[in-house]
C-alpha cells in the first residue's frame, strides 16, 4: 500500500515539473530566435541603408540632361577629358560650344576664365546662340563691350551643385544677378533656360549647358 502511495505520489511530482521545464525551453528557444531574426534585421537595414547611401553619392555626382549623350565618350571632349581641363579649354573641346567659345575668345575673356578658381558656367550651346537673328548674334560678336557683359553674366563667382540650383538667386561676374529653379533633373535659369546637360566638371569650374543665351538687364 505505501509503495503504491509513493508511484502515485512520484507521478503527480512528475507531471507538475514537464510542463515547466518545457515552458522553460520554450521560453529561452523563442528569445534565441527573436534575437536571431532581430540581429539579421538590423544588419539588412544597416547594409541597405549604405547602399542606398553610396547609390545617390554616385548619382549625384554625375552628369544628367538630355544633351549629355552627344558629348563624346572619350577623349578631350568627353566628361572625363573636360574634368582635366580648365573651363574655357575644356569647353573647346566640346563640339556643342563652339559659337561660345568663339565668342569667348572675341571678349578676350580665355585667360579670365581658365584662371578663375572655383565657378560656375552656364554654357549657353550652338543652337542656343542660333535663336538669335544672325543680323544681332554678328552685331553682338563684334561688339567686345557688349559681348563681355553678356558672358560674364553667364558666370557665377562659386561651384553650385545641382541642390544649389533648386531654388536660388546668384550674382554673376557681370555683376547682376541669375535665378535659379527646379529639381531632379529638371532646371531652368531665369525661367527661360533649360539646363539639358548639368553638372559637368572641368579643372576650375562646374558647367551647365542650356538651351538659350540669358541677356543681363540693361
Amino acid at each position: 500500500m505505501q509503495t503504491r502511495i509513493r508511484r502515485i505520489a512520484l507521478t503527480a511530482a512528475a507531471a507538475a515539473v514537464l510542463p515547466l521545464a518545457l515552458s522553460a525551453c520554450s521560453d529561452n528557444g523563442g528569445d534565441s530566435a527573436a534575437s536571431d531574426t532581430a540581429s539579421k534585421a538590423s544588419a539588412t537595414a544597416s547594409e541597405d541603408s549604405m547602399a542606398g547611401s553610396g547609390s545617390t553619392d554616385s548619382a549625384a555626382s554625375e552628369p544628367f540632361g538630355p544633351a549629355c549623350s552627344s558629348v563624346p565618350k572619350d577623349g578631350a571632349g568627353s566628361f572625363d577629358g573636360m574634368a582635366q581641363d580648365p573651363v574655357a579649354t575644356a569647353a573647346s573641346n566640346n563640339p556643342a560650344l563652339s559659337t561660345l567659345v568663339t565668342a569667348v575668345k572675341k571678349a578676350g575673356l580665355v585667360d579670365t576664365l581658365n584662371n578663375a578658381d572655383d565657378i560656375t558656367v552656364f554654357a549657353p550651346t550652338d543652337d542656343a546662340f542660333a535663336k538669335i537673328p544672325k543680323a544681332d548674334l554678328d552685331k553682338i560678336l563684334n561688339d567686345k563691350a557688349q559681348l563681355t557683359k553678356i558672358l560674364t553674366y553667364h558666370v557665377v563667382g562659386q561651384k553650385l551643385a545641382p541642390e544649389d540650383l533648386e531654388k536660388g538667386s546668384y550674382d554673376t561676374l557681370e555683376k547682376s544677378k541669375l535665378m535659379t529653379s527646379g529639381s531632379g533633373e529638371e532646371y531652368t535659369v531665369n525661367d527661360s533656360a533649360k539646363v539639358v546637360c548639368g553638372n559637368v566638371r572641368t579643372a576650375n569650374a562646374n558647367v551647365y549647358i542650356i538651351d538659350s543665351v540669358l541677356m543681363p538687364q540693361d
